[in-house]
């Protein structure tokens, strides 16, 4: 076998589309840009990743409280942030086709890249999206789409310190939709308008901030192998002065390297005590903090190791993709790790119209999924374009049920990346399988 190392987006979004990863959204009508749909593959291999998260940073802990805040949150919350007057992109209008563009996303900045027309001079744009809440259409039923998850973990920090009664550091944890507004939503899903976020706010005493935030950096990055990132493809990169948010004192974009270029994965910012003392002063609320050993009371600085699922998805995709050939045959196959794989095995029977081989086939299929959990069944078609189709959605094991295994009890496994096949008795099949997908 020849691996090709050869991804192009192209591929990535046909494979996508084509085996039930992802589809755009609203497509029988024409679709809404910056929108996708995840199908029965995509929304497995989603929530893999975000077990893999909360076994990570949430469950095997002792300091983190999970959260689940509302996605619409009193107004009053985006302008103590800022929000409301200050989270803006920089947007240019051609003159000859109205289309607009991200100021600061183009390469041209004077001509447009659809018609050639002049583009005219830079607005800032809120990416913030409006809706009504109430009967009442005036402006006091205005609030807006959480542009973030973050602040419904600030203003609930006084709620988890009043409950949980929780030791410094400690930490609150959320996964949950965000959205904005932007402007020229592109390259799949990497940039869209409505997302998800998987964020952790971590309190700690203002003196420690620095050991905690290196820390999480390496918290962050073994995470990122266990989920099977290409690591040689990941980049940490120290934010300027300049490009940095309004809040943050220190922050290091981890960058992947796209097909469309590197670009931001993930985020590790030390926001200090900004959000805490913003919402104190806009709520007239104590957010202190205080210490039952030295009875000192200060606001605690936070550190944020923040995640996007979406983009997390690509990643992972375009990590895993390969293309090979086998004997005279190309091959797409993708090479997750078993915990990512949406399917984990699939079982078939050599041929799906004799009862006998059916019967016993159904046997296996239920000893394992009772098991393992993620394992589908599988007899459509020949037993080679059922090998193709599980090795393209990345499913480690085939599992065949032939004529053999009515006499000897043994069925043949086929590994996905290898496609070596193996024979192995049926009561041997759960240990086998734990310890390859261990």
């Amino acid at each position: 076998m020849s691996e090709k190392t050869d991804i192009t987006m192209e591929k990535i979004v046909s494979l996508s589309k084509r085996r039930g990863f992802i589809f755009p959204g609203s497509e029988i009508y024409g679709g809404l840009a910056g929108t996708y749909d995840y199908g029965p593959l995509g929304s497995l291999l989603k929530e893999n990743i975000k077990q893999s998260w909360l076994n990570k940073f949430v469950h095997s802990r002792t300091d983190m409280y999970f959260v689940d805040a509302a996605i619409l949150m009193n107004p009053k919350t985006w302008e103590a942030t800022g929000h409301v007057d200050h989270f803006s992109d920089p947007m240019v209008e051609c003159e000859k086709c109205n289309k607009r563009f991200r100021e600061d996303q183009l390469e041209d900045k004077e001509i447009c890249e659809s018609c050639g027309g002049k583009l005219g001079s830079v607005k800032q744009f809120n990416m913030m999206l409006q809706t009504k809440v109430g009967a009442v259409e005036d402006s006091a039923s205005t609030t807006y789409l959480r542009p973030e998850t973050a602040q419904g973990m600030f203003v609930n920090y006084k709620n988890i310190v009043d409950t949980m009664a929780p030791k410094l550091p400690f930490g609150m944890a959320q996964i949950g939709k965000a959205f904005r507004n932007e402007i020229t939503p592109r390259d799949f899903i990497f940039r869209v308008r409505e997302f998800e976020q998987m964020e952790i706010e971590y309190f700690v005493n203002p003196a420690e901030w620095e050991k905690y935030f290196e820390y999480w950096k390496d918290e962050m990055i073994e995470w990122m192998g266990a989920i099977g990132l290409d690591m040689s493809r990941v980049h940490d990169v120290e934010v300027g002065d300049d490009d940095r948010a309004h809040y943050s004192s220190r922050t290091i974009d981890f960058e992947f390297e796209y097909p469309f270029g590197q670009k931001e994965l993930y985020g590790l910012a030390y926001r200090g005590d900004y959000d805490l003392t913003k919402h104190a002063d806009y709520s007239k609320t104590k957010l202190q903090y205080t210490d039952q050993t030295t009875n000192e009371t200060f606001v605690p600085h936070v550190i944020e190791p923040s995640m996007g699922m979406d983009r997390t998805i690509l990643a992972v995709l375009l990590s895993a993709y390969r293309e090979d050939v086998v004997g005279d045959e190309p091959r797409v196959y993708l090479d997750f790790k078993p915990n990512m794989a949406p399917y984990k095995i699939a079982v078939s029977p050599l041929m799906k119209n004799k009862p006998e081989l059916v019967e016993a086939a159904q046997r296996v299929f239920g000893q394992l999924k009772s098991k393992f959990g993620n394992v589908v069944w599988d007899d459509n078609g020949n037993v080679g374009k059922r090998y193709r189709r599980q090795d393209e959605i990345g499913t480690p094991f085939c599992v065949v049920i032939d004529y053999e295994t009515l006499d000897d009890q043994a069925v043949t496994v086929r590994d996905r990346n290898t496609t070596d096949q193996e024979r192995i008795a049926i009561d041997d099949l759960e240990n086998y399988f734990v310890e390859k997908l261990s």
